[in-house]
């Protein structure tokens, strides 16, 4: 692995940069107060080929590899650290990548070209009310049903069911094939008719809408079926490798940037006669948070150099390596991201806890993927436990 960027990909990332700057930092206040990305900044984001960048160009996209997309998602999330934008991002980009490659040719032609314009959402449903990471227990079926298939059940915290219902799109959603032969992976749009949406309110992501939808005997035309029938499962997990990646880059862009808030602040704010940076007690916690927050970001950029190197349905060997790396980021990135917006928080005394500085709002869209999103931070140490020490020690069946 070369570890210096190419000059394209030094000219890709000070655009983005840029854009984050002078788009996204102006409007971050503004998609967390109304709940929504504006559509100008979508349609900033499609012009320079933000959305869904790993999709083939012949059908909208940039064709971009992993860690060139890595990069751009570190920007986004430094310009809009309420991680808002940056789940739009990462959900079209990972699986839009899955989409593109394992969708059938008449689905590619239709759904993607709208998703990398900004005119239409693409997003994941595997997650249910009854099992978040349990996905053994998942009950929404898809019955074979002619020339497409019925799908009956319910999904929840799904990101994008309101952005889906307002431009048109849907969610590549895991189902148990009926009969006990596996998964089927679809392309479900969510103006389908028989789906119903219900929208949940979160603590942060406020731009991103999260909810659930349920399907009464929705059809879902064979076109939509990803991969192959009853193999849809690890088609989803390749995405989850995929987007996994995404969501730690975003991560690190809004840590580097509390970072950057908070050490602005220190050089000037004095107490006691000196700057606040003379304290070893805080000059001793930014450094030894720069470190961690460096070394998570090569260790995310290895990540991305590892799905491009390596792909995920290849030699055995191979995706353990991906597996293990994009579980080991996954796990570090969002404790690190938010304990730097916290500790910086802490810097600025009452004035940090105030929504004038701006730092809560990492605060409160980072824990989303300690939670849950994308994967908890147990499941992440469930899949290195499995392959650092065999599938026989995981601790379920």
């Amino acid at each position: 692995m070369d570890f210096a960027l190419s000059d394209e990909e030094q000219a890709f990332q000070a655009a983005v940069r840029k854009f984050g700057d002078k788009v996204l930092r102006p409007h971050e206040r503004r998609i967390d107060s109304e709940g929504r990305i504006p559509d100008e900044v979508l349609a900033e984001m499609a012009r320079l080929g933000l959305l869904a960048m790993p999709v083939p160009t012949e059908y909208g996209g940039m064709g971009a590899s992993a860690v060139l997309t890595e990069l751009a998602a570190e920007e986004i999330g430094r310009g809009d650290s309420s991680m808002a934008t940056a789940v739009f991002f990462l959900l079209e980009a990972g699986w839009g990548w899955v989409m593109g490659r394992y969708g059938t040719e008449e689905a590619r032609r239709e759904v993607l070209p709208p998703v990398c314009a900004g005119k239409a959402f693409l997003g994941i449903g595997t997650t249910e009310p009854t099992g978040g990471s349990d996905l053994g227990a998942m009950r929404t079926n898809s019955r074979r049903d002619g020339d497409g298939f019925v799908v009956r059940g319910e999904k929840a915290f799904l990101s994008g069911v309101e952005e889906a219902k307002r431009l048109g799109g849907g969610h590549l959603t895991l189902t148990r094939a009926e009969g006990g032969s596996g998964y089927n992976f679809l392309y479900i749009p969510t103006n389908s008719p028989g789906i119903s949406t219900q929208k949940f309110e979160n603590m942060g992501r406020m731009g991103i809408s999260t909810g659930a939808l349920t399907y009464d005997r929705v059809r879902v035309p064979e076109r939509y079926l990803i991969g192959a029938e009853g193999r849809g499962f690890d088609r989803a997990m390749e995405g989850f490798s995929v987007a996994r990646t995404f969501v730690s880059a975003a991560c690190i862009g809004a840590a580097e940037r509390a970072l950057e808030t908070g050490m602005a602040y220190i050089k000037q704010r004095t107490a006691f006669g000196r700057p606040l940076g003379k304290f070893e007690g805080i000059q001793f916690e930014l450094v030894d948070l720069y470190a961690q927050v460096e070394a998570v970001k090569w260790q995310c950029r290895r990540a991305a150099w590892l799905l491009d190197t390596y792909p995920l349905r290849g030699d055995p060997s191979h995706r353990s390596e991906v597996d293990r790396a994009v579980a080991s980021v996954k796990l570090t990135a969002p404790p690190i991201a938010f304990e730097a917006v916290k500790r910086v928080m802490m810097w600025f005394g009452a004035a940090g806890y105030t929504k004038d500085v701006g730092l809560e709002l990492g605060l409160r869209g980072i824990m989303s993927y300690m939670v849950g999103a994308e994967g908890g931070l147990n499941i992440m140490r469930i899949i290195l436990g499995r392959e650092l020490l065999g599938k026989e020690f995981v601790p379920y069946k």
